[in-house]
């Protein structure tokens, strides 16, 4: 994807779903309404923290060009330059994916 033009507010994340799966493990090919939507995404822009009361803060435990496993029905979906993202509270993405 080439440089996103969204800048996410608070502790909101924004992800590039990765390509659904067009077959399945024993090589049937699946038509694009059987497939599943999918809940694994390249992090693409992050915002800069939930706002505490003190004033600070807090750290996002995602940077960009993390791979993430969100909620199924989590997040916003919209177009951004021709390109699907998702737009993701931090606490919508369920874990990160570990080389």
């Amino acid at each position: 994807m080439a440089k996103i033009k969204i800048r996410p507010l608070d502790d909101r994340v924004v992800v590039e779903p990765m390509a659904a799966e067009a077959k399945t493990a024993g090589g049937i090919v699946l038509p694009d309404s059987a497939q599943e939507k999918p809940q694994r995404g390249k992090v693409v822009a992050v915002g800069p923290g939930k706002l505490l009361e003190n004033g600070n803060r807090a750290e996002l435990s995602v940077v960009v060009g993390d791979e993430v496993i969100y909620g199924k029905y989590g997040g916003t979906d919209i177009e951004v330059n021709g390109e699907d993202v998702k737009i993701l509270r931090e606490s919508d993405i369920l874990a990160k994916v570990l080389a």
